[in-house]
């Protein structure tokens, strides 16, 4: 992953898993991104977006503490901002409303992760 550029840009990063957070935190961190999170919960990354002005892209869980991240994914299209789902779940278990957006089935490794970030950087 070494060839991505991803100094300077701001990633909004919600994951209530501790260890997939810290990890993704981790790595994202190595490639020079700032981190807004990681959040919890939906009511958590709403307010980390509501208050960020920048943004340029995000992973988002689909399940976050037992709540669905899909009021995170209307407030990043509301923004423009590209995103990918962070799922143990599978594709089946995204509207088709967020097709458009990349998918990271759990459990994934830095492959997958450069292939995603590839995809929201382009």
């Amino acid at each position: 992953m070494s060839n991505l550029d991803l100094a300077g840009r701001h990633i909004l990063l919600a994951e209530d898993d501790y260890l997939v957070a810290e990890s993704l935190s981790a790595l994202l961190q190595c490639l020079g991104v700032t981190i807004l999170g990681p959040a919890a919960t939906t009511d958590r990354a709403l307010e980390l977006l509501a208050q960020a002005d920048r943004v340029d892209f995000a992973m988002v869980d689909i399940n976050l503490r037992g709540a669905v991240g899909f009021a995170v994914a209307d407030a990043l299209c509301a923004r423009g901002v590209r995103f990918a789902f962070t799922t143990g779940y599978g594709a089946s278990a995204i509207p088709e409303r967020y097709r458009h957006a990349a998918v990271l089935q759990k459990p994934f490794d830095e492959a997958d992760i450069a292939k995603a970030l590839l995809t929201l950087t382009i």
